[in-house]
């Protein structure tokens, strides 16, 4: 991963898809049938609604949030770095991550896809 050079207006590290290691840990902010459809292997699933709540479920360290585009996730990053994690929001989300060709799984048996 890059030393994250990019910066939104809200101080939030983003980083390109393209720049991500393999190991990365990612927290999938999206909605239950957009997560079931189609995300990435080994990513954490909290709802952007629910992430207050289940604070308590975030590993230690640099957490990747992404969404489908990077909106809800900006904003998600934008509140979990004021509360004290270490949070990069993913530029461009889901939709760039299938973009780059990166490896996803969906929970429905079918060829995932981001919706």
């Amino acid at each position: 991963m890059t030393d994250f050079p990019t910066f939104d207006v809200d101080g939030v590290p983003t980083v390109a898809v393209t720049d991500l290691s393999d190991d990365a840990v990612v927290l999938d902010v999206r909605e239950d049938e957009e997560w079931a459809a189609g995300h990435a292997p080994g990513a954490l699933h909290i709802p952007m609604g629910q992430v207050p709540q289940r604070l308590g479920e975030l590993p230690e360290g640099r957490v990747l949030v992404v969404c489908r585009s990077g909106g809800r996730s900006q904003r998600t990053a934008q509140w979990l770095q004021r509360n004290g994690h270490d949070v990069v929001n993913v530029d461009g989300g889901m939709s760039a991550w299938a973009g780059a060709g990166r490896a996803m799984v969906s929970e429905t048996g079918q060829e995932p896809f981001v919706r």
